[in-house]
């Protein structure tokens, strides 16, 4: 007589071992979820009710045959559900910006684009999280140098961004579950699809959305979750050390969202040569070049660039070359001395 594995075992089947399968069951058998059952598996592990070892398997499966638009989308509903982040929702910021990558080859350029872009009228909320990496700068460690303090709260963010149209919150004060998620990068040696979708939360439903990317593979899918989260506006681009900055030595394709509609624009490099990255970084720096203390052709060019991809995501210039002339202007005629 022969048993079935299910006969053998008195145990029932835990709720969460059927995600494992529909992604595990070997090069025929597997598939990816729905957005449904992203949703659900989300759901589970949201609210801790799934064991650590079902979450590794799962992290990992998912890494190795990489998200979906449809799993990155029921992700992050459920996420956004379980962090009740719906609460954050009447926040007025007009452009959400993910920062979770960290700097390795050049200085944190796109702080300075957020801040020239919030000197202009427009609230940019900037969410991330530090990783474990001692050689990349992260954001949180960089705002002290431009005078800034991340906030640590959501209520200190709303104030930040009432007082001075912009504002840092790490992950950890808005969604702890997806941030302890995160710090398991050194034990399983990977980023897991957390990293891709906390890039897509949005926490106080800006209608103007910006991620930076490092994988060119995952522009697309980012753009096609936006369209499934019904996100009004976005821009997806591959942005130095997968920040939302543009590298002005090489052009830079934008992928973006309006309205349901999906447009592809490629920006061109500003310079013919690639600049020399420098030996060491300085975050000092960050400020100098601010003051115009210290001139520096690629961060400006850097810092323009950026703000130029934003402006047109806005709608603040129809074409390319206005995005450039009024980021240009922006630039010349910031607020050097902060008062």
């Amino acid at each position: 007589m022969t048993f079935s594995h299910h006969e053998q075992t008195s145990q029932p089947e835990h709720p969460f071992a059927e995600f494992i399968r529909i992604l595990g069951k070997g090069k025929k058998g597997s598939r990816p979820l729905t957005q449904d059952e992203a949703y659900r598996a989300m759901g589970l592990i949201m609210a801790d009710e799934v064991l650590p070892v079902q979450l590794g398997a799962f992290l990992m499966l998912m890494r190795v045959k990489e998200e979906t638009p449809e799993e990155l989308a029921g992700f992050v509903l459920a996420a956004r559900e379980a962090c009740r982040i719906d609460l954050l929702r009447n926040a007025p910021v007009d452009l959400d910006w993910s920062s979770y990558a960290g700097k390795r080859r050049h200085l944190p350029w796109f702080l300075l684009s957020a801040l020239l872009l919030a000197e202009n009228g427009i609230t940019v909320f900037m969410h991330g999280a530090k990783g474990p990496s001692a050689t990349r700068l992260y954001t949180e460690n960089m705002l002290g140098y431009l005078g800034l303090s991340c906030a640590q709260s959501v209520d200190e963010a709303r104030q930040q961004l009432a007082q001075q149209r912009f504002s840092y919150l790490s992950l950890e004060h808005f969604c702890p579950k997806l941030h302890e998620i995160i710090e398991l990068r050194p034990v399983l040696g990977l980023r897991s699809p957390v990293h891709t979708l906390v890039r897509l939360l949005n926490p106080f439903n800006a209608p103007y959305s910006i991620q930076g990317i490092f994988h060119p593979g995952y522009r697309p899918v980012h753009q096609q979750a936006t369209l499934l989260l019904q996100q009004p506006h976005a821009a997806v681009l591959k942005g130095d050390g997968g920040e939302t900055e543009r590298n002005p030595d090489m052009e830079c394709l934008v992928q973006s969202v309006h309205h349901g509609e999906l447009l592809d624009e490629t920006w061109p490099a500003l310079f013919a040569h690639r600049h020399v990255k420098p030996e060491h970084l300085d975050p000092q720096q960050l400020a100098l070049v601010w003051q115009g203390v210290v001139e520096d052709e690629y961060a400006q060019a850097s810092v323009i660039g950026t703000t130029a991809v934003a402006l047109k995501l806005l709608g603040k210039a129809n074409t390319q070359q206005e995005a450039q002339a009024l980021a240009t202007d922006y630039w010349v005629n910031r607020q050097t001395k902060h008062e």
